[in-house]
């Protein structure tokens, strides 16, 4: 099932659960914009290429709307759909005052020089500069941009409308990003773990972790893990998959990925099948990589306790059905990885204001957001007697609903 419709399928549940308005539901599944441009470009070499460019806007009722800029070849309107969607109910969740965006451009990012991807960005921003601002969408980085992306994006936006460093976030620190910005999705999947772990009376020092991925959200998930005395003892990306069930040194691990590039010929565990660290034993899973990799496939094999969804939609709605019946308790996405987008509000914040936090400011007020988050779904899993996928998507949905009631919406 693809991620559109998956999510549509989540949302309708929810939908029914809190007894919505057919016309109110049908007016929240439906996109407030979808943008679609063509950003040509010259090529180092001096031939033109074209690219085709998205952004999807889903809902701005509870405030400006929010979402990361993917460049990757897969692209899709569908895809951005979902994301987008996606981004409202994770912003109402986190209970921060975002809507939802998502947008992205069809290339590979390995394909193009450094000023290739400047002249891509800065056409990209240029179609859409009046769709996009500090009050009504504010874009991030996602999958192929970082945070020179970002800059780009701000100074080209700039020309147009004045120094306006809150237009974007996950910027450089130099440019007004903010401290702990960066590892704020891996720490949010930590704090989320702690939070999930306590209501069942355990910590992360006595267990054993598989971790899927190993970017800027798996490799601070596996940090901070390491840290706090968890057992990381497998480890996965597109380089390979190593194992040790004595717990792998982390630290060793990002250090040899740093200097190789790779997982691969690390001298502190054995490699093992990539496809294995999915159904591999451990206590907690956290996939950090790409959606739909938990499905019926797989899922019945699934040896893990815990399944915390540091990636956008990791487990198919077939594989949650599995997975329940196995008694694996999943923390879903929409509140698991929802760490990025709460630093990027702090960010946003703190340039409207102009002035900065510190990083111990920005850590402890992210866990604060993270805690109370997952007691107020614990709290909608009662009220509606359902798991916590059911109990995010329905506190998520029931904000956004109340929120674009009380802007005088007429059913």
């Amino acid at each position: 099932m693809n991620a559109l419709a998956a999510t549509s399928r989540n949302f309708r549940h929810a939908a029914r659960l809190l007894g919505l308005d057919s016309k109110v539901e049908k007016s929240l599944l439906i996109p407030f914009r979808e943008i679609k441009v063509e950003c040509t470009i010259p090529k180092d070499d001096g031939t033109l290429v074209s690219y085709v460019g998205f952004r999807v806007q889903h809902d701005n009722a509870r405030g400006p709307m929010k979402g990361g800029i993917r460049y990757h070849p897969e692209v899709d309107p569908d895809e951005v759909n979902a994301l987008a969607q996606l981004m409202t109910w994770k912003s109402a969740v986190a209970d921060i005052p975002y809507g939802g965006a998502k947008g992205g451009i069809g290339c590979n990012p390995g394909d193009l020089s450094k000023t290739e991807l400047e002249r891509l960005t800065r056409v990209f921003t240029q179609k859409i500069h009046d769709l996009i601002g500090v009050h009504t969408d504010v874009p991030a980085p996602d999958m192929g941009t970082n945070a020179q992306t970002m800059a780009w994006i701000l100074d080209e936006y700039s020309k147009f409308h004045g120094h306006s460093p809150a237009v974007v976030t996950g910027k450089p620190i130099d440019l007004g990003g903010s401290l702990g910005r960066e590892a704020a999705t891996g720490r949010g999947v930590v704090f989320a773990t702690e939070a999930l772990l306590a209501e069942h009376g355990k910590s992360i020092k006595d267990l054993t972790f598989a971790i899927q991925g190993f970017g800027n959200v798996g490799s601070w998930a596996a940090k901070l893990v390491h840290e706090r005395g968890g057992k990381v003892i497998a480890v996965s990306d597109v380089t390979g998959a190593v194992k040790n069930p004595n717990g792998i040194d982390i630290p060793e691990l990002l250090r040899h990925k740093e200097t190789t590039g790779s997982l691969k010929d690390f001298q502190g565990a054995e490699s093992m099948d990539a496809n294995e660290l999915l159904i591999h034993k451990c206590d907690v899973l956290i996939p950090c990589a790409l959606g739909g990799v938990l499905n019926r496939e797989n899922a019945a094999d699934v040896k893990a306790k815990f399944i915390i969804e540091a990636a956008n939609h990791p487990t198919d709605p077939e594989a949650d059905e599995i997975l329940a019946k196995k008694g694996v308790v999943v923390l879903p996405d929409i509140y698991a990885n929802s760490g990025g987008v709460t630093v990027s509000y702090f960010e946003w914040v703190q340039n409207i204001q102009g002035f900065m936090w510190d990083e111990q400011q920005v850590n402890n007020t992210l866990q604060n957001y993270m805690t109370r988050a997952f007691h107020n779904i614990k709290s909608m899993c009662q009220t509606h007697d359902c798991n916590l996928r059911m109990g995010a998507f329905t506190l998520g949905v029931s904000r956004v609903a109340r929120a674009t009631l009380l802007r005088g919406w007429e059913a």
